[in-house]
């Protein structure tokens, strides 16, 4: 791809947002019906491409169970208010009430109470006993500590997901994750990010991760981009990681490591962009948070807002719009891409003349720039 020039001493590439594509029709249509949207990863398969954020304001033991009963993967925060608190129904009601002055400072006193493993135990064997996939999510500077008490829980997917992750983290301070032997030892598959270039990428899949978050999370909660100037357009992210994995490959003989976007996908048409440009499914925070059973009640955080010393995230008002059945699989009055995400995603693989998922990343795209 050629660069661009910045300025006389600096050279850069030109990158894409998913709101900078769209996805071109062919020759063949299909009938919605016969498209396939499952996805497997491991030994699970699930009805559709979509896993939820690790977020207080997304997931609950509660939405997790349901999601898994609506055919997705939810992924609990083991470092968030339900590991921290017996109840954390009244933490929950009391940061939807905060005024955005002082909501950051309560917020960081709320999430100061330590995490206690016992409680780690506990979600996930409630998530257990429904019968659903069981999925739980620690940042890499919490995995060491409390992984070995996911393990023992039973969890069948573990998630290690921060604002970045790298294969190799160098520290004079403390001593990093090695995440190539934490893996080798684990006994459950390993989804690991974000990573938003070809070479990050390629080292976390030679750790012997089954997948790979694309992005940095955060969506519209995020504000890493104004504090830390870092950001990751989605649709070259997406297809850099993919072009990673197809060299991965060759490299390995054939072993397959999931892309997973996660972050700037706000809506149905950003689902589909994000796998048109090569992702195996997608990880949705906002788009979710805006169920009538999202923990948050119509406001939406990650971890990032609450950080005790750099906060980089915010909550925002999402509002309420439906059940998280119709948001996920419809029926839904809206018009706006923002519920039966499914639905729209079957119908566009149909009407661009694809089967399934793996056949949908090798659609046609149009650079388009379009501003909603």
């Amino acid at each position: 791809m050629s660069e661009v020039e910045i300025g006389a001493g600096k050279r850069g590439r030109r990158a894409y947002a998913f709101d900078d594509i769209a996805v071109v029709p062919s020759r063949r249509t299909r009938d919605p019906r016969d498209v396939n949207v499952q996805w497997s990863i491991d030994a699970f398969t699930f009805e559709s491409p979509i896993l939820s954020a690790p977020m207080d304001s997304v997931a609950s033991p509660a939405t997790v169970i349901e999601m898994g009963r609506l055919g997705v993967l939810g992924v609990l925060d083991l470092e968030g208010l339900w590991t921290r608190y017996e109840d954390p129904e009244p933490y929950l009601a009391e940061i939807r009430t905060l005024t955005d002055g002082n909501v950051t400072k309560r917020m960081q006193e709320i999430y100061a109470e330590p995490v206690k493993a016992e409680l780690i135990t506990r979600r996930l064997a409630e998530i257990r006993a429904a019968g659903v996939p069981v999925a739980g999510s620690l940042s890499p500077q919490r995995t060491q500590e409390f992984s070995q008490t996911v393990v023992d829980a039973g969890v069948d997917l573990f998630v290690i997901r921060g604002t970045t992750v790298s294969a190799e983290h160098v520290s004079q301070n403390t001593e990093p994750l090695n995440l190539k032997k934490f893996i080798y030892e684990l006994d459950v598959p390993v989804i690991v990010g974000g990573a938003s270039t070809y070479t990050a990428a390629l080292h976390l899949m030679r750790t012997g991760a089954a997948g790979v978050l694309v992005g940095f999370g955060g969506g519209a909660a995020s504000t890493t981009r104004a504090a830390l100037g870092i950001h990751a357009p989605m649709a070259t992210a997406v297809a850099d990681v993919a072009g990673a994995r197809r060299d991965y490959m060759d490299e390995s003989g054939g072993r397959y490591v999931h892309v997973i976007a996660d972050g700037g996908l706000d809506t149905a048409g950003d689902v589909v962009k994000a796998i048109a440009m090569g992702a195996d499914a997608v990880m949705l925070g906002t788009a979710l948070a805006r169920a009538a059973e999202a923990p948050g009640g119509g406001f939406h955080w990650g971890a990032e807002a609450h950080h005790p010393e750099l906060p980089r995230g915010r909550r925002v008002e999402v509002g309420t719009i439906g059940s998280l059945e119709s948001i996920l699989n419809g029926p839904t009055p809206s018009w706006d891409g923002r519920a039966n995400l499914v639905g729209a995603l079957r119908r566009s693989m149909a009407t661009t003349g694809y089967s399934d998922v793996k056949e949908f990343q090798r659609v046609e795209v149009v650079v388009a720039p379009y501003h909603r």
